[in-house]
């Protein structure tokens, strides 16, 4: 089955290349042209895409902006995202991942290497972003359930994106464990030749974010000159 890509960008030219380019690389292409098209395509249609490539600068609801809402929309803040801008120096790049984007391409960017992004972040995750045969994991008051892409505190559902539920699931595979940011970038992003080690510190944060209504933020903790564990053990 063709990926489902919904590509949001205000400048026409863009979105007919990506269109093109991306239909001849087996995708199954969306467009919108604004953030509030595509936010009321989403929020209407039964079926979300696998994956949303959306403009970072665009009047109205930019892809940040956007980006932002989604994480916090049930239903919606499990699909992957990727900023596409001209903002390339290290401050923009944390902001857009700390909105809860999932990767960043910077304009003007080669198609070939978009493309092998949106394969790398579907190799992370199943259609719509539901990952499959894992065990249900516990610990604490914390339960993950990987075949429905739940995790729950309690009885309280916990809202994160689908980068930070990866990393939540490998954790609470091995309390207790320390992991390098190497580590976590291997077990994680995988062929990670385009990530780095400061992305990991982004999504842990982002991670801790979605932990702490629940008082759970502090199962992550930071291990000096090495990465992060986690462990109920305070």
């Amino acid at each position: 089955m063709k990926p489902r890509i919904l590509v949001i960008d205000d400048e026409a030219s863009i979105r007919n290349m990506l269109a093109f380019s991306l239909g001849r690389a087996e995708m199954e292409i969306e467009l919108a042209s604004d953030g509030e098209q595509a936010l009321h395509r989403l929020t209407t249609k039964e079926s979300p895409p696998d994956l949303i490539i959306a403009d970072w600068m665009m009047p109205g609801l930019d892809g940040v902006q956007l980006t932002r809402t989604l994480r916090e929309a049930p239903g919606l803040n499990r699909i992957p995202i990727i900023l596409l801008t001209a903002k390339g120096n290290e401050r923009d790049r944390t902001r857009g991942l700390d909105s809860g984007a999932d990767d960043y391409v910077v304009k003007p960017f080669s198609v070939r290497e978009l493309i092998s992004r949106i394969h790398a972040v579907l190799r992370r995750v199943s259609p719509n972003g539901r990952e499959t045969g894992r065990p249900t994991l516990r610990v604490g008051e914390l339960l993950l359930d990987p075949d429905a892409h739940r995790a729950l505190a309690g009885d309280r559902p916990l809202h994160m994106g689908p980068t930070e539920f990866r990393i939540l699931r490998l954790f609470m595979s091995a309390p207790g464990r320390a992991w390098s940011r190497n580590q976590l970038l291997s077990a994680v992003w995988g062929d990670h030749h385009s990530v780095e080690e400061r992305t990991v510190d982004v999504h842990i944060r982002r991670l801790r974010k979605a932990l702490e209504n629940s008082g759970h933020a502090d199962y992550i903790q930071t291990v000096r000159g090495h990465g992060y564990r986690f462990s109920d053990v305070i």
